[in-house]
């Protein structure tokens, strides 16, 4: 064991660790697993089993405020948020009883039969998306791919029109930049004030549904009922599709991206899930595992526990990191190795675990999946562009690259 003084965890991310963090959470696994970050004012956990402990004990472990920026906002930032509308728990950051009602409505809302019909638009996008840049033999993939094919699938879902496309994209790196609070004072002001501008963007949408509804998830979340519980409010509704769509996003998007990055750096492995189509979910479980879009979630305790031999206060804040446990040898064989064929795959916490587990899964997949498909298809020699091809977003919560220039030999 390293005799070195153990690693602190920070929000502000070396640029190495921008790149690939990896090496700090083996650190962490290793030296300090359950530490107490001061700049952060929370305790970061993680190996694979104290995560799974905090996921799977939900009465323990509270989710409320799990979206709470761990860095205070200066007065500047909270006087923007001020002219928010109310912030109102939303499935991810709610607990029971409240939580199983939203749960409920969602599920609902999103039932596996819209989501099964939603195969051939999302084939239908990704498409178009590909028709547009299949014969120029290069393209940075998530500019024209990642982003927009999840941006168009949510929307569409949702109800919103494709023509806001652009100004929801700038709204949603408003958010996970606002989330991480590590941007400068100036930037977390611009970032509070996209939100003020999302959540009356939706209050438009939600007026509009209730007067007239449609055949989408937001006439549909207005129509659900639980029980004998009352009917979810417009804040409600607010908070809710603001998280949905930033899920739907630009989690799916970094999920799109981390999963290309995998199997490009590794030709073998491309051409094999290439020639074999069967393999692209495999591909998908173990780009999950090995670079999970998030990185991590906020828990807090709801009564003083032992963690990792180590005894947490009540109220305490903890930063539980998916994406350390993900690696932790303990769990996974050879974690740092990309292994679709892995029997352990099925294992990792890409989307959480228990209650919270990811409302959005199947559809994440199903786009991912047909992307691959139609990139394999369509991009004969698909390989990354000479040079610094891969650039992550600067964010040490949501794990993507913002850059993936990649070339292929056009027809």
């Amino acid at each position: 064991m390293s005799t070195t003084t153990p690693p602190a965890f920070s929000s502000r991310f070396e640029p190495r660790y921008v790149e690939d963090p990896y090496p700090l959470y083996a650190r962490l696994r290793e030296e300090a697993p359950v530490q107490f970050s001061e700049e952060l004012h929370l305790w970061v956990v993680s190996r694979y089993e104290d995560v799974k402990t905090v996921l799977m004990n939900p009465g323990d472990f509270l989710s409320a405020n799990a979206f709470r920026n761990p860095v205070p906002p200066a007065p500047e930032v909270l006087a923007a948020l001020a002219e928010c509308y109310p912030q109102v728990p939303a499935l991810v950051d709610d607990d029971p009883p409240n939580h199983t009602r939203m749960r409920v409505i969602v599920t609902k809302a999103l039932a596996p039969h819209r989501v099964s019909a939603m195969e051939a638009r999302v084939r239908a996008i990704a498409t178009e998306l590909v028709d547009a840049f299949a014969r120029e033999g290069r393209a940075d993939l998530v500019e024209r791919l990642a982003y927009p094919l999840p941006a168009r699938v949510i929307g569409a879902i949702l109800g919103l029109p494709d023509s806001d496309l652009e100004r929801l994209k700038a709204w949603t790196e408003d958010l996970s930049t606002l989330s991480a609070g590590n941007a400068p004072v100036p930037r977390q002001v611009e970032c509070a004030r996209g939100l003020v501008a999302v959540q009356k963007y939706l209050a438009g949408h939600i007026a509009k549904r209730r007067s007239a509804p449609g055949d989408d998830v937001i006439s549909a979340l207005i129509e659900a009922r639980y029980e004998d519980t009352p009917p979810l409010s417009d804040v409600e509704l607010i908070s809710l599709l603001s998280m949905l769509h930033f899920a739907g996003h630009e989690t799916t998007a970094n999920l799109l991206g981390n999963v290309l990055v995998m199997l490009l750096r590794e030709p073998e492995r491309l051409r094999a899930v290439r020639e074999d189509s069967r393999l692209i979910p495999l591909a998908i479980e173990e780009g999950l595992r090995l670079d999970s879009p998030v990185q991590g979630m906020m828990r807090t305790t709801r009564r003083a526990v032992t963690l990792g031999g180590v005894e947490v206060p009540e109220g305490a804040r903890l930063l539980i990191l998916f994406a350390s446990a993900n690696r932790d040898g303990a769990a996974f064989h050879e974690p740092d190795r990309a292994d679709p064929h892995r029997p352990d795959v099925g294992r990792h916490l890409g989307f959480g675990q228990g209650i919270h587990y990811c409302i959005g899964a199947p559809l994440a997949r199903l786009e991912v999946r047909i992307a691959l498909e139609l990139l394999l298809q369509r991009l004969p020699g698909l390989r990354l562009a000479p040079g610094p091809s891969v650039q992550y977003v600067p964010n040490f919560l949501h794990r993507g690259p913002r850059r993936l220039l990649v070339e292929w030999d056009p027809a």
